[in-house]
């Protein structure tokens, strides 16, 4: 038998009982993070324009836009709501490195809306997409982002999104064999596009294309059934440097999500921006005034794509070491308005921006585990200040995450789109979301379907 036809005879007699009470918890966890940030990215602009350009081509209406108060059919749906969760940037991150949740989570809720599936099968999906991602990247051992070639969620995400409606579609291992060969022609996504509109299409691409390679697979729709092991297949094209089949078909021993787990991000933005943004906010309160900064030196491994002394607005700001340690520096917290272009241009950003000295130094390790950033900051009576950032909370290696500290984002994030009382009863869907029969999927797409909260965030402002 080949690597793929072992590998789909392996998820296809993957079933709920499959998963394991940690796996189930893990993945719920993974699933609300997921929903949480889709509806505060619901309201941003690319997606609002997104918004409009599928609502405008029509389609079969059976599955919610999350915020925008309309149906199209699952692939566009998809398509939409993968670029919502990713928007942000704010969605949990998997090792090796990818956003995983994003092409996973808006298939399978669009699927389950449009077939009226319990959430147990929600739960079983979301668990299989997010395994095949993880093994991908595992066999291919990418670790480092700096070396990577392409933007993970548009190789391994497109297989995750395939496989994730593949188990609600019922696919057998032959079909499955297909779905997986169709979604390998669908792969690849370019790395120029970091910092810009585009970078989240990523995601929302991968949903919809593997979402509706899988629906082909199911309709009798052929391809090269093994994808994994042809000559210019998928592993050929896109892991030419290394590749492990044995690791591949470790799936679901132990499910990545168990070990080494997700972690949950804490603020928008790329997630090595995170280790600034930490070491940044350890000076914020010795600090008391910002004018008084003569020169920042931050010092991070080689990470050119995070190398954004003079972001060109507040999106292209989640992708700047510079940017996001000096919004921590100057207010004392990094949250979703840190990232609007009011922000980005006050006159206090403007002046420190100048300020900051990026060292990126090779023998920092370029890998979430093992990573430092550290950060000083002369002021202009000749002191210096110091922190330095090992990794933030909740990465791995680093103490967890509280349960308090997640549902505190949570409702956060909540809180853009909906009131306190819908997110109240969608985090008390979530919360028993492998218990929910098919009406709960239902009641969950209503709770997301408008914006009902009171006002929007205001931009945070200052002189």
């Amino acid at each position: 038998m080949t690597v793929t036809r072992e590998l789909c005879e392996i998820i296809a007699a993957t079933r709920f009982e499959s998963l394991g009470a940690q796996c189930v918890r893990r993945v719920k966890q993974a699933i609300a993070d997921g929903i949480a940030v889709a509806a505060a990215g619901s309201l941003q602009e690319p997606v609002t324009l997104l918004a409009q350009h599928v609502q405008s081509l029509g389609g079969e209406p059976r599955s919610t836009v999350w915020g925008h108060g309309f149906k199209t059919s699952p692939v566009q749906a998809a398509y939409v709501n993968g670029v919502a969760t990713h928007v942000l940037d704010f969605e949990p991150m998997a090792l090796p490195p990818t956003h995983s949740v994003s092409p996973t989570v808006p298939v399978a809720v669009a699927l389950a809306e449009a077939d009226n599936l319990r959430g147990s099968e929600v739960v079983t999906a979301v668990a299989k997409g997010l395994e095949i991602q993880a093994r991908i990247l595992l066999a291919a051992n990418e670790y480092k982002p700096e070396a990577l070639r392409f933007h993970p969620p548009g190789t391994a995400g497109v297989m995750g999104a395939a496989v994730t409606a593949g188990h609600l579609l019922g696919l057998d291992r032959d079909r499955l064999a297909h779905a997986l060969g169709i979604a390998g022609s669908r792969a690849g996504t370019l790395l120029a596009n970091i910092g810009s509109m585009t970078k989240a299409t990523h995601c929302g691409y991968a949903a919809a294309s593997g979402l509706d390679a899988a629906l082909l697979a199911a309709r009798g729709f052929t391809a090269h059934q093994d994808i994994f092991d042809a000559p210019r297949g998928f592993v050929e094209t896109f892991f030419p440097r290394e590749f492990d089949r044995r690791k591949l078909l470790g799936y679901g021993t132990p499910f990545r999500v168990v070990e080494p787990g997700l972690a949950i991000k804490m603020y928008p933005s790329q997630f090595a921006t995170h280790w600034a943004i930490a070491a940044a906010l350890e000076l914020h309160p010795k600090i008391t005034d910002p004018a008084k900064i003569a020169r920042i030196v931050l010092r991070t491994p080689v990470m050119t794509y995070c190398d954004r002394q003079q972001p060109a607005g507040g999106l292209e700001g989640k992708f700047s070491f510079q940017y996001t340690a000096a919004a921590a520096l100057l207010d004392g917290t990094v949250g979703i308005d840190s990232f609007t272009d009011t922000r980005r241009f006050r006159s206090d950003m403007v002046a420190l921006l100048g300020k900051i000295e990026l060292v990126q130094d090779p023998d920092i390790p370029g890998e979430w585990r093992g990573m430092r950033v550290a950060i000083e900051a002369e002021l202009r009576d000749g002191r210096k200040l110091r922190a330095a950032c090992d990794g933030p909370r909740g990465v791995w290696g680093q103490p967890p995450l509280a349960a308090k500290e997640h549902e505190a984002k949570l409702r956060d994030c909540l809180a853009h789109l909906l009131d306190a009382r819908r997110v109240t009863r969608l985090l008390a869907v979530l919360d028993t979301l492998e218990r929910q029969p098919a009406r709960g999927i239902r009641t969950l797409v209503s709770l997301l379907a408008r914006h009902t909260a009171r006002r929007r965030p205001q931009p945070i402002e200052r002189d």
